[in-house]
């Protein structure tokens, strides 16, 4: 079996779809037998990538539960719900431009 660094260091050099789909599947598989901080951090990294922001921030979320002092997990957690919160504004929902993001 190889080495969770081994698994970090190719995901973090790859942007190739299909090998980070690969990638995924066994880092669940691994994660099914065993919580690892290294793991869910990485999980989290390719989730990103593939723009599944719930997913990730799930993942980053049970990173501080075992971890709370994880600087990485906290400022994910924010950037992504910053993603979030923009790609979901519409600025045609409501007329109230007090809460519209860009006059923040």
């Amino acid at each position: 079996m190889r080495e969770v660094s081994e698994i970090i260091h190719e995901v973090e050099s790859t942007e190739d779809k299909k090998k980070l789909e690969r990638l995924l599947t066994e880092i669940n598989t691994r994660l099914n037998n065993k919580v690892d901080v290294d793991l869910l951090l990485c999980r989290a990294g390719i989730l990103t990538k593939f723009q599944q922001y719930g997913m990730a921030i799930n993942d980053y979320s049970k990173v501080l539960e075992i971890d709370p002092d994880s600087k990485h997990a906290t400022t994910q957690i924010d950037l992504l719900k910053t993603i979030l919160r923009y790609t979901n504004t519409d600025i045609y929902a409501s007329p109230n431009t007090n809460m519209d993001p860009w006059l923040e």
